[in-house]
């Protein structure tokens, strides 16, 4: 998701500047506090430089989802769909191993539209519904995409409606385990819906408690039915979403990260990457292990372009698969 052109513009005009946190430092929500860092990769398209260490800490209330295996809950899937996938400001789609730390282009998106790339997400086909927004917050769309060439439906599968034209998405599992549910966070204050079986928007509720309310929010869903925002609060929170009821538990400050102007965010392997990138800088992925309780800032630092949607289906894995 990225902030839109308009208010860029004043920001520019104002000289604001927001900018990544150069260490790790102890956290203080319930998730559990923060350390650890990491070693560089190197993508087709932009390399991540070398990580440093934080601090440890101990350890959260936090349980991140888990099946035993590395997998996801039913391996009925196609390798694709088990796969991270941002997107670019520039409409190139990328796929994302986190392990490697390796970007690897896919190609550019030619979708028949004049407005701007601003969210994604990837269902269970590994397919991408990518969200398009004019400048203005006033018109947007959601395209289908594939996520083997880059190549766009004809028409939008989806017209949104005011106030939700500028969205964050993301694929959560249903209840009863048999399909999947789109859920959108809408960026004027107007909390989670989700896309029905009609590709339509139904607004479901604003988030709460009182921090979280009228904030915007980058999603991720899970495998094992939960789902996650991204919240652009100062500071950076994330924390799981009642998908019934907008509720916002067990919050996460996420330290070091400030607020960004483009951002996304997907769950793989047990872990929440935050990708952020301040002004018109490019993207720095952060990445949170809830389990260790480590937040390591510098998991990868200037991609190599700026990323404004990421999707990672629920047949990805909740634990880390070992190394093939």
């Amino acid at each position: 998701m990225s902030l839109s052109y308009k208010w860029l513009g004043f920001v520019g005009l104002l000289g604001f500047v927001v900018s990544v946190g150069c260490s790790a430092t102890s956290g203080t929500g319930t998730f559990g506090n923060v350390g650890g860092g990491g070693a560089g990769g190197e993508g087709n398209s932009g390399q991540g430089n070398s990580g440093n260490d934080g601090s440890g800490g101990d350890g959260g209330s936090f349980i991140p989802p888990t099946d035993g295996g590395g997998g996801g809950p039913i391996d009925d899937c196609s390798d694709e769909a088990k796969l991270v996938y941002v997107l670019s400001d520039a409409n190139e789609l990328y796929s994302f191993d986190p392990p490697a730390k390796l970007f690897t282009k896919i190609g550019n998106l030619n979708c028949n539209t004049g407005l701007s790339p601003n969210s994604m997400a990837v269902d269970r086909n590994a397919v991408a519904w990518v969200n398009y927004v004019d400048s203005f917050d006033s018109q947007g769309v959601i395209f289908k995409v594939s996520t083997k060439d880059a190549s766009c439906d004809a028409a939008p599968t989806v017209q949104l409606v005011s106030g939700w034209a500028r969205i964050g998405m993301g694929f959560s599992k249903d209840a009863d385990g048999m399909g999947e549910t789109l859920f959108v966070s809408g960026t004027s204050g107007t909390g989670i819906g989700k896309i029905n079986a009609m590709n339509t928007l139904n607004p479901i509720a604003g988030f709460s408690p009182g921090a979280f309310t009228g904030q915007s929010a980058e999603l991720t869903g899970t495998g094992d039915g939960r789902l996650y925002g991204y919240f652009t609060t100062t500071p950076v929170q994330m924390g799981q979403i009642d998908k019934a009821t907008g509720a916002v538990t067990n919050p996460k400050e996420i330290t070091g990260l400030q607020t960004p102007s483009a951002w996304a965010f997907s769950f793989w392997g047990g872990s929440f990457y935050l990708y952020a990138a301040s002004g018109f800088q490019n993207s720095n992925v952060t990445k949170y292990d809830p389990v260790a309780g480590t937040i390591d800032n510098f998991y990868m630092t200037n991609v190599g372009f700026r990323i404004v949607g990421a999707g990672v289906s629920t047949c990805a894995p909740l634990i880390e698969p070992p190394p093939k």
